[in-house]
């Protein structure tokens, strides 16, 4: 049976403040991340080069010379030092369409809200522009989404363990990840993600995610973003939006 109160109710949907469509319902928090990123890049730097060890590096390191070395890192792609910061982010308000995305990006460590523990009685969904401002097209979703919520509890009622009951849960369903990605992995993550043509929801989030890293490691993220921010040019050949030139 569903808990007390739960049955008949609908899923949340686009409503002000927390709860509303796209990204004004996207919130991105980093939790945590490498202490002093670039000094730490800079330190992994310079042991390469250096006959003494990475502690006493990094207390002779002033910093004229961290940002030198970091800004020298990334002018060159010495990439293995700048894996050495980490960057760990809370995301909440985005859909499962979004982390079926985002979990493509391999070198990453992922933990995801579980549709198999908790339960989905009143889910709360994400709605694309698109539909948000077409009046038809809304009425459907919302209709939509609370006929699947409907019949996610008739499943439950009838015994069916939530695991199996999930099976029947929206793309559009919100969910909560936690990410963890070293510097690298960001900068290529943002690469594609913040380009025009990266699907509008990953986009709002890689742009959240790298407002979030230059507060703490401004000069490492310094030139991070689209391709065509990091390197001048696309690679998106005749799929360009032709903010600048092509590569090919």
């Amino acid at each position: 049976m569903l808990p007390a109160g739960v049955k008949g109710q609908s899923p949340l949907r686009v409503q002000g403040g927390a709860l509303c469509y796209g990204e004004k319902m996207l919130k991105v928090k980093l939790l945590e991340y490498t202490k002093n990123p670039e000094r730490v890049v800079a330190m992994a730097a310079r042991l390469c080069y250096s006959p003494i060890g990475a502690e006493e590096l990094s207390e002779k390191l002033p910093n004229e010379t961290v940002e030198k070395m970091v800004k020298k890192m990334l002018a060159t792609g010495h990439g293995s030092t700048i894996e050495h910061a980490s960057f760990t982010f809370g995301v909440e308000g985005v859909s499962r369409a979004l982390t079926h995305q985002l979990v493509r990006h391999r070198i990453a460590s992922y933990d995801q809200q579980s549709q198999r523990y908790v339960a989905e009685h009143n889910f709360e969904y994400i709605t694309p522009h698109t539909i948000e401002k077409n009046e038809a097209a809304k009425e459907k979703f919302d209709g939509i989404m609370e006929e699947i919520q409907k019949k996610y509890n008739e499943l439950v009622e009838l015994g069916v363990p939530k695991e199996d009951a999930r099976y029947v849960l929206p793309n559009a369903a919100e969910t909560k990840i936690l990410i963890t990605m070293n510097a690298r992995s960001l900068m290529h993550f943002f690469n594609l993600r913040c380009c025009n043509r990266a699907q509008w929801e990953i986009r709002a989030l890689a742009n959240k995610m790298l407002e979030e890293v230059k507060k703490v490691a401004p000069v490492l993220f310094s030139k991070a973003g689209a391709s065509c921010d990091a390197f001048g040019y696309c690679p998106e050949g005749e799929f360009s939006c032709g903010k600048v030139k092509n590569k090919f």
